[in-house]
């Protein structure tokens, strides 16, 4: 008999058994890297089959197209905003150099001044109305303005006539005229 044949027909030796086993694993592991071989090229082909063309898109919407009135609206809300912002910032500037001009030393003065004068003029009208000789009536010029004095023992009237024309008439009761 043979080296590795088995005394009986039809039964292998345990050596034969082995040897048919390490083939069959080999026969698997080939069969798994194929397998997995076809799997890979398979796959690199359908992501191949399913991209796409790269295409240059513009994002801003003045060349695309998409959401351009927004876009538009967005830019002239900005636009007016900082124009009015300009304008503000110009009248606020303007203002205030009036307001520097008013309260400058010269200016105070000339207010003050006039207030004086006024108070003066006011106080003389006074005098001739209820001073020690008063007046029944009188004229004084100002400004382009003129003011009418009349009594009549029992009401002062005042009559003042603009330089455009306006008059404003007061009439005051002298009997209730006291403290």
């Amino acid at each position: 008999m043979t080296k590795g044949k088995t005394e009986k027909r039809g039964r292998p030796s345990n050596a034969e058994l082995k040897r048919r086993k390490d083939e069959l694993e080999k026969t698997r592991i080939l069969w798994f890297l194929m397998l997995f071989g076809i799997f890979l090229i398979v796959g690199v082909f359908v992501q191949n089959l399913t991209a796409d063309q790269i295409v240059h898109k513009f994002k801003s919407p003045s060349f695309n197209g998409v959401n351009t009135s927004s876009h538009y609206l967005t830019i002239e809300n900005q636009e007016f905003n900082r124009r009015k912002v300009i304008k503000d910032e110009i009248k606020a500037a303007i203002e205030e150099a009036e307001r520097d001009k008013e309260n400058s030393t010269v200016q105070r003065f000339i207010r003050n001044f006039e207030s004086r004068v006024y108070a003066e003029l006011s106080r003389q009208l006074i005098a001739n109305l209820f001073g020690e000789t008063p007046q029944t009536s009188g004229t004084i010029s100002l400004e382009g303005n003129t003011i009418e004095y009349s009594s009549d023992g029992t009401y002062l009237t005042l009559k003042i006539t603009e330089a455009d024309g306006t008059i404003t008439e007061i009439k005051i009761p002298i009997g209730s005229f006291t403290f």
